[in-house]
């Protein structure tokens, strides 16, 4: 059983528990009765121990720093847009439990305790984009790149907001259990797209907020449909309006032309298809709305200065390399016999 170990400060954003039902769900299968043994054995940890406020009120009992060997180390997040400095015995206690654990992952800005911590110089880490910058100033030898769900270094994992936490949980299930496992447990929490870490942390669908339900239907009715031709004159049939007058409506509504937001949808349902790597450019560009895969490698071009399937061979290099990386330190951790090989 994976021993798995989160980090509850004071004051913490309450959305940094909701990973945790994810590690929790790998005990409970679409098969009846549910629910069988976790694979996770889950422990809620503090400086001292004893119930932690929450930053909304709620409390959680806590069990106070101890043996740092876990199997997973997870530092969770703060409600708070200037991060101070930690405690000492924070940081040695994360130090610690980076040698002996065999991974070490936060939520959010949770990346601040690990940058502190060290552990985080000369890697790759991400975290909330509106802390990016601060982090950035007090991290210099961090290489933060706030435009992702989460990162995965070797033996450090990083997410962006507390949500992405979710997609970070269900990346480690995957990777210890299998897709199938990782797949369970998102469809029990109703979670209908895994995102992948290469995903931006800005969705076109945040960025469209249509006011009236006629605007909204057709954002939804626009995702719904992706592969089929969606012209202006289809769409504005959906808001039941002349095509002028949905134009002017689709514009003001959501700052952008129907065209434009038609191809970012496109895009990033493609992004993540390429980047999940299931399918092969010509079933993504079919699958998404392109004409043909020359179309979609134009306009990943134009947005991505990459085309698809450069994003694909970086999220396959990326994924090797990890695993590589994940065996190197289980090897280090294995006991050795009296010649210095692993028993």
């Amino acid at each position: 059983m994976h021993r798995v170990g989160l980090i509850v400060p004071h004051d913490f954003q309450l959305l940094s528990l909701a990973p945790m039902t994810a590690f929790e769900m790998t005990g409970f299968g679409l098969a009846k009765p549910p629910p069988t043994d976790s694979h996770y054995d889950l422990h809620l940890l503090s400086e001292h121990g004893g119930p932690v406020r929450s930053s909304c009120g709620l409390t959680v009992d806590t069990e106070a720093f101890g043996d740092p060997a876990f199997d997973t180390i997870i530092v969770g997040a703060v409600t708070a847009f200037e991060m101070a400095p930690s405690s000492a015995n924070l940081i040695a206690f994360v130090q610690e439990a980076a040698k002996v654990s065999r991974r070490t992952a936060s939520f959010c800005n949770g990346a601040f305790v690990l940058a502190e911590a060290g552990l985080l110089d000369g890697r790759r880490a991400t975290t909330h984009w509106i802390q990016a910058t601060s982090f950035r100033a007090r991290f210099p030898d961090v290489r933060m790149e706030e435009d992702r769900i989460y990162i995965n270094d070797g033996p450090i994992w990083t997410s962006a907001g507390m949500t992405a936490g979710i997609d970070l949980v269900l990346a480690m299930i995957d990777r210890d259990l299998g897709s199938e496992v990782a797949k369970v447990a998102a469809k029990l929490m109703v979670i209908n797209q895994r995102r992948m870490g290469g995903q931006t942390q800005h969705s076109a669908l945040l960025d469209m907020t249509p006011k009236s339900d006629r605007i909204q239907l057709v954002v939804a009715y626009i995702r719904q449909n992706l592969r089929n031709p969606l012209t202006i004159e289809n769409l504005a049939a959906v808001a039941n309006l002349s095509p002028r007058q949905f134009s002017r409506a689709f514009l003001a509504e959501t700052g952008q032309s129907p065209a434009k937001a038609v191809e970012r949808l496109r895009l990033e349902t493609a992004r993540f298809m390429m980047e999940e790597g299931r399918h092969t450019v010509n079933v993504v560009a079919e699958e998404v709305g392109f004409a043909d895969r020359e179309r979609m490698r134009r306009a990943f071009l134009r947005t991505f200065g990459v085309p698809p399937e450069v994003l694909r061979r970086n999220a396959r290099r990326e994924a090797v390399t990890t695993a590589c990386q994940d065996d190197r330190q289980l090897y280090k951790k294995l006991p050795t016999a009296s010649d210095g090989r692993p028993d």
